[in-house]
């Protein structure tokens, strides 16, 4: 068996797309109306139809239940705050954080107040501890991730400034 998505209900599931296609660049790999599959590999469903789904009468979309989060990377990361902060309406969890291990990350509340974390790529992580002068060794106990995975960003990165 394997894990193949995750699926949020929204109370209105057009508006949760607009939020999802403007704010996040996500793109609908399948509409089905009231379900929306992104290429990502999570999908949108309205309240009214998961009702019938699982055969429920009370559904309630617990807005800031602070329960769960979807989580997203971004390469560049700067950039992406600065579009960010061109949606005035959309409402922060919190500000831009640092993680002990070096990701920043911010999260976001998406229309029905699940909470949407975005974070640095961890590749993009790694690849400014290394061009702010650390050795990989002290990347990988900085950053918390293996030798190998800091090596091999290196090595991506030296192939592609080559070209």
């Amino acid at each position: 068996m394997r894990f193949s998505a995750a699926l949020i209900v929204v109370e209105k599931i057009d508006r949760s797309r607009r939020f999802y296609e403007s704010v996040l660049k996500q793109r609908v790999k399948y509409d089905f109306g009231e379900n929306i599959v992104f290429e990502g590999g999570f999908s949108l469903q309205s309240k009214d139809s998961w009702r019938n789904f699982i055969d429920r009468r009370n559904i309630r979309v617990l807005a800031k239940s602070h329960s769960f989060e979807l989580y997203f990377e971004e390469e560049h990361f700067d950039a992406f705050l600065l579009y960010l902060s061109s949606f005035p309406e959309v409402e922060l969890v919190h500000a831009t954080k640092t993680h002990p291990w070096g990701q920043r990350v911010v999260r976001l509340y998406d229309p029905d107040g699940h909470i949407v974390e975005i974070g640095e790529d961890m590749r993009s992580v790694v690849m400014r501890f290394f061009r702010a002068g650390l050795s990989a060794e002290e990347v990988a106990k900085r950053s918390q991730y293996p030798l190998e995975f800091v090596l091999s960003c290196i090595d991506a990165a030296d192939r592609t400034e080559a070209k």
